[in-house]
């Protein structure tokens, strides 16, 4: 088996893990992962204030996981890259399937 280096955990853990660190920030992933949003949206299918979505998504484009596209004088997010979201979905059922070991074991 072919073990990652600790730089390239060190890289993964600081640009993608710490930004799924924040629930809200994953939700704006699934969010996107529909359609291209503008921040007001965004603010109101997630029914969260719209500063906090856009600090949110100040974090996911810094690590390159949502990118901007000018509409006039507003900004669209998308997603960089779709795989995000068959990462976390794999990463859901792991925590669903592991749930339910947990729930046998203690019953």
């Amino acid at each position: 088996m072919n073990i990652p280096q600790l730089e390239e955990l060190d890289l993964l853990h600081a640009n993608i893990c710490q930004a799924l660190g924040d629930p809200k920030r994953i939700q704006i992933l699934y969010a996107l992962h529909g359609e291209p949003r503008y921040v007001s949206a965004l603010a109101d299918d997630l029914g969260m204030p719209q500063p906090t979505v856009s600090r949110h998504l100040q974090v996911l484009r810094q690590r390159a996981l949502v990118q901007t596209e000018r509409d006039g004088q507003t900004v669209v997010y998308s997603l960089t890259d779709t795989r995000i979201i068959d990462v976390l979905n794999t990463m859901r059922q792991i925590l669903r399937d592991s749930l339910d070991r947990q729930t046998t074991v203690l019953a």
